[in-house]
């Protein structure tokens, strides 16, 4: 997500409903799903796999997998769920976003033996939506692990999210996630994706008012506001690092597939075609992203969407790459801060482990090696341990 997104403003008098034990209920079931497809996703990108097969494949079982559960109606209304981000398959210098159409020049692309894949995908039951994404070697094994800058910016980035998830805690404040993320990637010479966001999440809402950026401008830094976070809130946390120089990205050839309505922008559209494709978003993604090939004509629907995206009722997530000779890999996590606790949502990696990528450069400095090495939660302590302790 890049800094220039509008978000959709909620009325103040409208309380979020993120935290609700049925909420959360709803969370973690999507969260069981993204889990099952990205699992499955990972079995399939092999070498020689087309990453346009892999990316239908994942929608269709987020669809399968959504539609299999909540299907008791409550006072007679359907729930409401299905994808919450399209899947994406977004291959070494690639940051995110890259969902090829069949007409697409690119669609024939295949994955190949050491390319860095960074998949990533979500679903939501009753707009609560869980959104996850790691990042693959292909072809790595025990016997043949991850070397190189691929390793560096593997493990630089699976740190920076460890480090992430246990700052985002009741109190703190967003500028310590970015700092502590950028410190953390410069461990391994690498640079966290300039200017990218995660957001507060709420019901139907991914792109909530609180955010932390990465790595940003001077210019972000001047104008990106501070936020808080507080108790009964869920964000979705998305690290990427780049092996580059200073983590900046650009857009390049590849076709903008993945949109999204901003239900903050009201605009009456001119053209018939234009506003038969928005109706055709809002029944069918509703709230949330959308890939293009979900639409009844794919044609049709780009020029449809021109006019939506022209005046904001539409945005657009765009794909951009750093320098072609650098590599990013990337992590997104879902998590709850509860009375209790922060409360991880989505499921830890399913690939990423120590002994598949090897380097020389580790974590050294003493704060952040302490602050990984503490579990997420911490054990709440007895009322009698906790007056012996104050007596003492």
């Amino acid at each position: 997500m890049s800094d220039t997104e509008k978000q959709p403003e909620k009325p103040v008098e409208e309380k979020p409903r993120s935290t609700a034990e049925a909420d959360i209920t709803k969370y973690k079931t999507a969260a069981d799903i993204v889990h099952n497809v990205t699992k499955k996703l990972i079995e399939l990108s092999v070498e020689g796999a087309k990453i346009l097969d892999l990316c239908i494949e994942g929608d269709r079982l987020l669809e399968e997998g959504t539609g299999a559960v909540f299907n008791k109606a409550v006072k007679g209304v359907k729930v409401n769920k299905g994808i919450a981000f399209p899947t994406s398959i977004s291959v070494n210098n690639v940051v995110a976003h890259f969902s090829p159409l069949a007409s697409d020049p690119l669609s024939s692309q295949t994955l190949a033996k050491d390319d860095v894949v960074k998949i990533q995908l979500g679903a939501q039951i009753d707009g609560f939506a869980s959104i996850s994404a790691e990042t693959i070697v292909v072809g790595a094994s025990e016997e043949n692990p991850v070397t190189g800058r691929r390793a560096d910016v593997l493990k630089a980035a699976w740190h920076a999210a460890e480090v992430a998830m246990r700052l985002v805690k009741v109190g703190n404040k967003n500028w310590a996630v970015t700092d502590a993320v950028n410190k953390t990637a410069a461990a391994w010479d690498c640079k966290a994706v300039e200017g990218m966001l995660s957001c507060q999440q709420t019901q139907n809402v991914i792109d909530g008012k609180k955010r932390v950026i990465l790595n940003p401008s001077e210019t972000q830094k001047r104008d990106f506001e501070t936020a808080t976070f507080a108790e009964n809130e869920v964000y979705g946390i998305d690290i990427l690092v780049s092996s580059g120089e200073d983590g900046k990205a650009r857009l390049e050839e590849s076709r903008t597939t993945i949109y999204q309505r901003d239900s903050a922008i009201s605009y009456q559209l001119k053209m018939k075609n234009s506003r038969a494709v928005f109706s055709e978003v809002q029944k069918k993604a509703g709230a949330f992203p959308f890939n293009i090939r979900v639409l009844e004509d794919e044609k049709r629907a780009r020029l449809g969407l021109q006019e939506a995206v022209q005046h904001s009722l539409v945005k657009p997530y765009e794909v951009v790459y750093t320098p072609s000779n650098t590599f990013v890999a990337a992590f997104h996590f879902t998590i709850a801060l509860l009375a209790a606790g922060p409360s991880l949502i989505t499921h830890p990696p399913i690939w990423y482990k120590p002994e598949l990528v090897k380097t020389d450069k580790e974590l050294e400095d003493p704060e952040l090696k302490e602050l990984v090495s503490k579990k997420l939660r911490e054990p709440k302590k007895s009322k009698k341990k906790a007056a012996d302790e104050e007596a003492k």
